[in-house]
Protein backbone atom coordinates (compact mmCIF):
# COMPACT_ATOMS: atom_id res chain seq x y z
CA UNK A 1 0.00 0.00 0.00
CA UNK A 2 2.96 2.40 0.44
CA UNK A 3 6.34 2.55 -1.15
CA UNK A 4 9.58 2.62 0.63
CA UNK A 5 11.89 4.79 -2.02
CA UNK A 6 15.32 4.16 -1.23
CA UNK A 7 16.05 7.63 -2.75
CA UNK A 8 19.46 7.41 -3.90
CA UNK A 9 18.27 4.26 -6.33
CA UNK A 10 14.97 5.50 -7.10
CA UNK A 11 14.67 6.45 -11.73
CA UNK A 12 14.68 9.36 -12.23
CA UNK A 13 11.18 9.48 -13.78
CA UNK A 14 9.47 8.17 -10.52
CA UNK A 15 11.48 10.86 -8.55
CA UNK A 16 10.14 13.70 -10.97
CA UNK A 17 6.89 12.37 -10.44
CA UNK A 18 7.01 12.57 -6.42
CA UNK A 19 8.82 15.75 -6.45
CA UNK A 20 6.23 17.38 -9.05
CA UNK A 21 3.46 16.51 -7.49
CA UNK A 22 -0.20 17.39 -8.58
CA UNK A 23 1.20 20.62 -10.40
CA UNK A 24 2.00 17.58 -13.54
CA UNK A 25 -1.74 17.08 -13.63
CA UNK A 26 -3.33 21.03 -13.87
CA UNK A 27 -2.04 21.54 -17.78
CA UNK A 28 -4.64 18.82 -17.93
CA UNK A 29 -7.45 20.63 -16.93
CA UNK A 30 -6.93 24.24 -18.53
CA UNK A 31 -8.58 23.36 -22.04
CA UNK A 32 -11.88 22.86 -19.46
CA UNK A 33 -11.40 25.58 -17.33
CA UNK A 34 -10.99 28.24 -20.36
CA UNK A 35 -14.45 26.88 -21.76
CA UNK A 36 -16.06 28.35 -18.50
CA UNK A 37 -14.02 31.24 -17.99
CA UNK A 38 -15.43 31.91 -21.82
CA UNK A 39 -18.60 31.35 -20.89
CA UNK A 40 -18.93 33.43 -17.35
CA UNK A 41 -17.27 36.37 -19.85
CA UNK A 42 -19.73 36.05 -22.35
CA UNK A 43 -23.00 35.49 -19.97
CA UNK A 44 -21.98 36.71 -16.52
CA UNK A 45 -24.45 35.54 -13.83
CA UNK A 46 -26.39 33.25 -15.83
CA UNK A 47 -23.23 31.62 -15.96
CA UNK A 48 -22.68 30.89 -12.67
CA UNK A 49 -26.31 29.94 -12.08
CA UNK A 50 -25.87 26.95 -14.75
CA UNK A 51 -22.37 26.45 -13.35
CA UNK A 52 -23.04 25.91 -9.90
CA UNK A 53 -26.39 23.90 -10.70
CA UNK A 54 -23.80 21.68 -12.98
CA UNK A 55 -21.23 20.79 -10.53
CA UNK A 56 -22.64 21.54 -6.86
CA UNK A 57 -26.31 20.93 -8.00
CA UNK A 58 -27.30 24.07 -6.19
CA UNK A 59 -29.82 26.54 -7.78
CA UNK A 60 -29.25 29.67 -7.18
CA UNK A 61 -31.95 31.01 -9.72
CA UNK A 62 -34.05 31.70 -6.97
CA UNK A 63 -31.98 32.39 -3.76
CA UNK A 64 -29.23 34.81 -5.43
CA UNK A 65 -25.51 34.95 -5.66
CA UNK A 66 -25.12 36.90 -2.58
CA UNK A 67 -25.78 35.31 0.92
CA UNK A 68 -28.31 37.99 2.61
CA UNK A 69 -27.47 40.18 5.73
CA UNK A 70 -30.41 37.45 6.94
CA UNK A 71 -28.97 34.39 6.45
CA UNK A 72 -25.90 35.48 8.62
CA UNK A 73 -27.70 36.95 11.36
CA UNK A 74 -29.57 33.98 11.52
CA UNK A 75 -26.30 31.60 11.54
CA UNK A 76 -25.12 32.20 14.88
CA UNK A 77 -27.91 30.58 16.88
CA UNK A 78 -28.40 27.67 14.78
CA UNK A 79 -24.60 26.90 15.54
CA UNK A 80 -23.25 23.87 17.90
CA UNK A 81 -21.91 25.99 21.30
CA UNK A 82 -18.80 23.44 20.73
CA UNK A 83 -17.72 24.67 17.31
CA UNK A 84 -18.31 28.38 18.42
CA UNK A 85 -16.09 27.94 21.04
CA UNK A 86 -13.81 26.35 18.65
CA UNK A 87 -14.10 28.98 16.35
CA UNK A 88 -13.92 31.98 18.90
CA UNK A 89 -10.58 30.16 20.19
CA UNK A 90 -9.16 30.25 16.79
CA UNK A 91 -9.71 33.91 16.14
CA UNK A 92 -8.72 35.39 18.92
CA UNK A 93 -5.32 33.13 18.62
CA UNK A 94 -4.71 33.81 14.85
CA UNK A 95 -5.75 37.77 15.51
CA UNK A 96 -3.08 38.15 18.07
CA UNK A 97 -0.52 36.60 16.27
CA UNK A 98 -1.00 38.60 12.92
CA UNK A 99 -1.79 41.85 14.63
CA UNK A 100 2.27 41.53 15.75
CA UNK A 101 2.73 41.33 11.70
CA UNK A 102 1.86 44.97 11.14
CA UNK A 103 4.73 47.08 10.16
CA UNK A 104 4.97 51.04 10.68
CA UNK A 105 2.85 52.89 8.37
CA UNK A 106 5.09 55.25 7.25
CA UNK A 107 8.69 55.81 8.28
CA UNK A 108 12.14 57.56 6.98
CA UNK A 109 15.33 57.60 6.93
CA UNK A 110 18.02 60.00 6.54
CA UNK A 111 20.96 57.98 3.85
CA UNK A 112 23.05 61.55 3.72
CA UNK A 113 22.92 65.49 4.68
CA UNK A 114 19.50 65.83 3.03
CA UNK A 115 18.66 63.07 1.61
CA UNK A 116 15.60 61.34 3.14
CA UNK A 117 14.19 57.62 2.22
CA UNK A 118 11.00 55.98 3.13
CA UNK A 119 8.09 53.93 2.67
CA UNK A 120 4.47 54.26 3.15
CA UNK A 121 2.76 51.02 3.83
CA UNK A 122 -1.28 51.07 2.85
CA UNK A 123 -3.73 48.34 2.62
CA UNK A 124 -5.08 46.97 -1.43
CA UNK A 125 -8.51 48.60 -1.96
CA UNK A 126 -10.21 45.09 -2.44
CA UNK A 127 -10.17 41.46 -2.73
CA UNK A 128 -12.04 38.46 -2.43
CA UNK A 129 -11.17 35.39 0.11
CA UNK A 130 -11.65 31.79 -1.99
CA UNK A 131 -12.59 29.48 0.74
CA UNK A 132 -13.11 25.59 -0.68
CA UNK A 133 -16.37 23.40 0.17
CA UNK A 134 -16.35 19.57 -0.23
CA UNK A 135 -18.58 17.05 1.47
CA UNK A 136 -17.37 19.53 4.55
CA UNK A 137 -17.18 23.23 5.47
CA UNK A 138 -13.60 25.01 5.90
CA UNK A 139 -14.70 27.87 8.27
CA UNK A 140 -11.18 27.72 9.39
CA UNK A 141 -10.00 28.98 6.07
CA UNK A 142 -11.90 31.33 6.17
CA UNK A 143 -10.23 32.80 9.22
CA UNK A 144 -6.85 32.40 7.91
CA UNK A 145 -7.66 34.93 5.25
CA UNK A 146 -10.08 37.09 6.57
CA UNK A 147 -8.37 37.75 9.57
CA UNK A 148 -5.19 39.51 8.50
CA UNK A 149 -7.36 41.13 5.23
CA UNK A 150 -9.14 42.50 8.31
CA UNK A 151 -6.31 43.64 10.06
CA UNK A 152 -4.41 45.41 7.13
CA UNK A 153 -7.48 47.23 6.65
CA UNK A 154 -8.75 46.12 3.36
CA UNK A 155 -11.79 48.35 2.29
CA UNK A 156 -13.85 45.67 0.60
CA UNK A 157 -13.32 42.37 1.57
CA UNK A 158 -15.41 39.63 0.05
CA UNK A 159 -15.82 36.45 0.08
CA UNK A 160 -16.80 33.20 -2.56
CA UNK A 161 -17.31 29.57 -1.38
CA UNK A 162 -19.49 26.55 -2.98
CA UNK A 163 -23.06 26.22 -1.48
CA UNK A 164 -24.63 23.55 0.08
CA UNK A 165 -27.21 21.47 -2.33
CA UNK A 166 -30.35 23.92 -1.03
CA UNK A 167 -27.92 26.53 -2.13
CA UNK A 168 -26.95 27.95 1.23
CA UNK A 169 -23.87 28.61 3.19
CA UNK A 170 -23.19 26.68 6.21
CA UNK A 171 -23.55 28.43 9.37
CA UNK A 172 -19.59 27.89 10.77
CA UNK A 173 -18.87 29.81 7.56
CA UNK A 174 -21.07 32.66 7.83
CA UNK A 175 -20.71 32.83 11.59
CA UNK A 176 -16.76 33.03 11.26
CA UNK A 177 -17.26 35.92 8.99
CA UNK A 178 -19.56 37.81 10.84
CA UNK A 179 -16.61 37.34 14.01
CA UNK A 180 -14.43 38.86 11.22
CA UNK A 181 -16.63 41.57 10.18
CA UNK A 182 -17.16 40.67 6.77
CA UNK A 183 -20.57 40.52 5.02
CA UNK A 184 -20.34 40.28 1.12
CA UNK A 185 -20.48 36.95 1.08
CA UNK A 186 -21.11 34.96 -2.35
CA UNK A 187 -22.27 31.23 -2.88
CA UNK A 188 -20.27 29.45 -5.54
CA UNK A 189 -17.37 28.41 -6.17
CA UNK A 190 -14.92 26.87 -8.63
CA UNK A 191 -13.24 27.74 -12.03
CA UNK A 192 -17.07 30.56 -12.41
CA UNK A 193 -15.81 32.22 -9.04
CA UNK A 194 -12.40 32.65 -10.24
CA UNK A 195 -13.70 34.21 -13.50
CA UNK A 196 -16.22 35.79 -12.32
CA UNK A 197 -13.98 38.13 -9.19
CA UNK A 198 -11.50 38.65 -12.33
CA UNK A 199 -13.83 39.38 -15.16
CA UNK A 200 -16.51 40.81 -13.01
CA UNK A 201 -20.39 39.75 -13.75
CA UNK A 202 -23.67 41.53 -13.46
CA UNK A 203 -23.90 41.17 -9.38
CA UNK A 204 -20.12 40.66 -9.20
CA UNK A 205 -17.66 43.61 -8.90
CA UNK A 206 -13.89 42.16 -9.91
CA UNK A 207 -11.43 42.74 -7.30
CA UNK A 208 -7.65 43.42 -7.19
CA UNK A 209 -7.02 39.89 -5.62
CA UNK A 210 -7.43 36.68 -4.74
CA UNK A 211 -6.50 34.07 -2.01
CA UNK A 212 -7.06 31.10 -0.88
CA UNK A 213 -6.39 27.38 -1.66
CA UNK A 214 -7.96 25.95 -4.32
CA UNK A 215 -8.41 22.81 -6.14
CA UNK A 216 -7.05 21.70 -9.45
CA UNK A 217 -9.51 22.60 -11.58
CA UNK A 218 -9.73 26.35 -9.52
CA UNK A 219 -6.02 26.07 -10.21
CA UNK A 220 -5.93 25.23 -13.58
CA UNK A 221 -8.38 28.88 -14.07
CA UNK A 222 -5.75 30.98 -12.01
CA UNK A 223 -3.25 30.16 -14.51
CA UNK A 224 -5.23 31.73 -16.70
CA UNK A 225 -5.86 34.24 -15.14
CA UNK A 226 -2.74 35.01 -14.04
CA UNK A 227 -2.61 39.08 -14.72
CA UNK A 228 -6.10 40.07 -15.16
CA UNK A 229 -6.06 39.65 -11.54
CA UNK A 230 -3.36 38.76 -8.28
CA UNK A 231 -3.12 35.30 -7.02
CA UNK A 232 -0.85 35.66 -4.05
CA UNK A 233 0.11 32.71 -2.45
CA UNK A 234 -0.19 29.74 -4.80
CA UNK A 235 -1.81 27.45 -2.62
CA UNK A 236 -3.17 24.20 -4.55
CA UNK A 237 -3.55 20.55 -3.25
CA UNK A 238 -2.20 19.57 0.60
CA UNK A 239 1.65 18.68 0.76
CA UNK A 240 3.39 17.35 3.86
CA UNK A 241 6.79 15.93 5.17
CA UNK A 242 7.37 14.40 7.96
CA UNK A 243 10.93 14.53 8.84
CA UNK A 244 11.95 11.70 11.10
CA UNK A 245 15.58 10.20 12.92
CA UNK A 246 16.20 7.00 14.42
CA UNK A 247 14.52 8.46 17.60
CA UNK A 248 10.84 8.72 15.81
CA UNK A 249 7.97 7.51 17.58
CA UNK A 250 6.78 5.45 14.51
CA UNK A 251 2.73 5.45 15.97
CA UNK A 252 3.04 9.48 16.51
CA UNK A 253 5.26 9.47 12.49
CA UNK A 254 2.24 7.43 10.88
CA UNK A 255 -0.21 9.44 12.69
CA UNK A 256 0.78 12.31 11.67
CA UNK A 257 1.47 11.44 7.69
CA UNK A 258 -2.50 11.16 7.08
CA UNK A 259 -3.00 14.46 8.12
CA UNK A 260 -2.62 16.26 4.97
CA UNK A 261 -3.36 12.73 3.55
CA UNK A 262 -6.77 13.06 3.89
CA UNK A 263 -7.14 16.10 2.54
CA UNK A 264 -7.84 14.63 -1.22
CA UNK A 265 -6.89 12.32 -3.68
CA UNK A 266 -4.03 14.74 -5.52
CA UNK A 267 -2.45 15.46 -2.04
CA UNK A 268 0.91 14.60 -0.85
CA UNK A 269 2.04 13.01 2.32
CA UNK A 270 5.74 11.90 2.33
CA UNK A 271 7.69 10.63 5.52
CA UNK A 272 11.54 11.36 5.19
CA UNK A 273 13.82 9.28 6.82
CA UNK A 274 17.67 8.04 7.02
CA UNK A 275 16.69 5.23 9.53
CA UNK A 276 15.85 1.95 7.39
CA UNK A 277 14.19 0.44 10.19
CA UNK A 278 11.78 3.13 10.98
CA UNK A 279 10.91 3.20 7.19
CA UNK A 280 9.88 -0.66 7.77
CA UNK A 281 8.10 0.22 10.61
CA UNK A 282 5.82 2.93 9.29
CA UNK A 283 4.88 0.65 6.07
CA UNK A 284 3.95 -1.87 8.70
CA UNK A 285 1.84 0.70 10.50
CA UNK A 286 0.54 3.29 8.42
CA UNK A 287 -1.65 0.84 6.50
CA UNK A 288 -3.54 0.18 9.71
CA UNK A 289 -4.52 3.44 10.11
CA UNK A 290 -5.39 3.69 6.93
CA UNK A 291 -7.37 1.05 7.33
CA UNK A 292 -9.30 2.16 10.31
CA UNK A 293 -10.54 5.75 8.81
CA UNK A 294 -13.89 6.37 7.35
CA UNK A 295 -14.31 5.24 3.70
CA UNK A 296 -14.00 8.60 2.02
CA UNK A 297 -10.52 10.00 3.53
CA UNK A 298 -9.40 6.02 3.26
CA UNK A 299 -9.90 6.26 -0.13
CA UNK A 300 -8.36 9.83 -0.75
CA UNK A 301 -5.10 8.67 1.29
CA UNK A 302 -4.86 5.22 -1.04
CA UNK A 303 -4.67 7.36 -4.00
CA UNK A 304 -1.71 9.73 -2.56
CA UNK A 305 -0.04 6.80 -1.24
CA UNK A 306 -0.22 5.48 -4.85
CA UNK A 307 0.62 9.01 -6.45
CA UNK A 308 2.58 11.44 -4.77
CA UNK A 309 3.26 9.77 -1.26
CA UNK A 310 5.30 7.32 0.66
CA UNK A 311 8.56 6.78 2.62
CA UNK A 312 11.99 8.66 1.38
CA UNK A 313 14.60 6.55 2.79
CA UNK A 314 17.64 8.47 2.38
CA UNK A 315 21.75 8.21 3.12
CA UNK A 316 21.87 10.13 6.29
CA UNK A 317 20.30 13.31 8.37
CA UNK A 318 21.74 15.52 5.79
CA UNK A 319 20.79 14.12 2.80
CA UNK A 320 16.85 14.05 4.33
CA UNK A 321 17.82 17.96 4.91
CA UNK A 322 18.72 18.11 1.84
CA UNK A 323 15.75 16.19 0.33
CA UNK A 324 13.18 18.71 1.96
CA UNK A 325 14.98 21.83 1.04
CA UNK A 326 14.95 20.61 -2.19
CA UNK A 327 10.90 19.44 -2.17
CA UNK A 328 10.33 22.73 -0.02
CA UNK A 329 6.76 21.21 1.06
CA UNK A 330 3.94 22.96 2.19
CA UNK A 331 4.04 21.65 5.64
CA UNK A 332 7.20 20.29 7.19
CA UNK A 333 6.67 18.38 10.83
CA UNK A 334 9.96 17.65 12.74
CA UNK A 335 10.10 14.61 15.04
CA UNK A 336 13.93 14.03 15.10
CA UNK A 337 15.99 14.22 18.60
CA UNK A 338 16.66 17.89 18.34
CA UNK A 339 14.36 19.43 15.90
CA UNK A 340 14.98 23.52 17.26
CA UNK A 341 18.77 22.53 16.24
CA UNK A 342 17.83 21.63 12.69
CA UNK A 343 14.94 25.24 12.23
CA UNK A 344 18.19 27.20 10.50
CA UNK A 345 19.26 24.03 8.28
CA UNK A 346 15.61 23.75 6.70
CA UNK A 347 15.30 26.61 4.25
CA UNK A 348 12.55 26.09 2.17
CA UNK A 349 9.30 25.15 3.44
CA UNK A 350 5.62 27.12 3.68
CA UNK A 351 5.46 26.58 7.75
CA UNK A 352 7.75 24.37 10.02
CA UNK A 353 6.78 22.06 13.13
CA UNK A 354 8.71 21.26 15.52
CA UNK A 355 8.62 18.24 18.02
CA UNK A 356 5.84 15.83 18.78
CA UNK A 357 3.33 18.12 20.62
CA UNK A 358 3.37 20.51 17.73
CA UNK A 359 1.24 18.38 15.03
CA UNK A 360 0.01 20.06 11.41
CA UNK A 361 -3.21 19.68 13.08
CA UNK A 362 -2.82 22.52 15.70
CA UNK A 363 -1.52 24.70 13.38
CA UNK A 364 -4.21 24.33 10.62
CA UNK A 365 -6.77 25.92 13.01
CA UNK A 366 -6.69 27.22 16.58
CA UNK A 367 -2.56 27.81 17.17
CA UNK A 368 -2.40 31.05 15.43
CA UNK A 369 0.06 30.37 12.72
CA UNK A 370 -1.46 31.16 9.25
CA UNK A 371 -2.39 28.06 7.28
CA UNK A 372 -2.47 29.30 3.92
CA UNK A 373 0.74 28.01 2.52
CA UNK A 374 2.95 27.97 -0.91
CA UNK A 375 2.20 24.62 -2.48
CA UNK A 376 4.28 22.50 -5.43
CA UNK A 377 8.04 23.51 -4.45
CA UNK A 378 7.04 27.31 -4.43
CA UNK A 379 7.48 27.48 -0.73
CA UNK A 380 11.23 27.98 -2.20
CA UNK A 381 10.37 31.84 -3.18
CA UNK A 382 6.89 32.18 -1.98
CA UNK A 383 5.87 32.75 1.82
CA UNK A 384 2.66 31.94 4.01
CA UNK A 385 -0.46 34.26 3.74
CA UNK A 386 0.29 37.09 6.34
CA UNK A 387 -0.77 40.81 6.79
CA UNK A 388 1.74 41.50 3.86
CA UNK A 389 -0.99 40.01 1.70
CA UNK A 390 -3.25 42.51 1.88
CA UNK A 391 -0.43 45.68 2.10
CA UNK A 392 1.42 47.54 -0.52
CA UNK A 393 4.53 49.55 -0.02
CA UNK A 394 5.16 53.07 -1.98
CA UNK A 395 8.60 55.02 -1.23
CA UNK A 396 8.64 58.05 0.15
CA UNK A 397 11.48 60.44 -0.81
CA UNK A 398 12.12 63.86 0.61
CA UNK A 399 15.50 66.16 -0.62
CA UNK A 400 16.52 69.61 1.20
CA UNK A 401 18.56 72.38 -1.05
CA UNK A 402 21.57 71.08 0.70
CA UNK A 403 20.78 67.61 -0.54
CA UNK A 404 20.25 68.31 -3.82
CA UNK A 405 23.45 69.95 -4.82
CA UNK A 406 25.43 67.29 -3.09
CA UNK A 407 23.20 64.70 -5.77
CA UNK A 408 23.06 66.54 -8.30
CA UNK A 409 26.63 66.66 -10.32
CA UNK A 410 26.98 62.42 -9.56
CA UNK A 411 23.30 62.41 -10.98
CA UNK A 412 24.01 64.25 -14.48
CA UNK A 413 27.29 62.12 -14.72
CA UNK A 414 25.34 58.77 -14.60
CA UNK A 415 22.33 60.20 -16.36
CA UNK A 416 24.72 61.41 -19.32
CA UNK A 417 26.70 57.58 -19.25
CA UNK A 418 23.08 56.14 -20.01
CA UNK A 419 22.45 58.43 -22.71
CA UNK A 420 19.21 60.15 -21.11
CA UNK A 421 19.80 64.02 -21.39
CA UNK A 422 16.43 64.96 -20.19
CA UNK A 423 17.56 63.01 -16.62
CA UNK A 424 20.50 65.34 -16.98
CA UNK A 425 19.31 68.32 -17.97
CA UNK A 426 16.71 68.49 -15.36
CA UNK A 427 19.66 68.01 -11.96
CA UNK A 428 21.77 70.51 -14.28
CA UNK A 429 18.58 72.92 -13.47
CA UNK A 430 18.68 75.72 -10.73
CA UNK A 431 15.66 74.75 -7.99
CA UNK A 432 13.92 76.87 -5.57
CA UNK A 433 11.55 76.84 -3.00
Amino acid sequence: MIEIYRWSQTPADQKNKIMKRSAQDIDAFVPNAQKIIDRVRAEGDSAVIELTKEFDGADLSQVGLRVTQEEIAAAAPRLDPAVKKAIEISYKNIRTFHERQMPEEMWFTEVGPGLMCGEKVSPIESCVLYVPRGTAAYPSVLLMLGVPAKIAGVERIAVVTPPQPDGSVDDASLFAAELIGIDEIYRFGGVQAVAAFALGTETVKPVLKMLGPSNIYASAAKKILYGTMDFGTPAGPSESIILCDETTDPELAATDLLIEAEHGPFSAALAVTHCEKLANLLAEIIPVKVNALPQKQKDYVTKVFSNYGGIILTESLQDSIDFTNDYAPEHLEVLTREPMALAARLRNAGEIMMGPFTPISLCNYSLGVNAILPTGGRAKSSSVVTVHDFLKKTSLSYVTEEGYESLRHHVAVFADFEGFPAHAAAVRTERKN
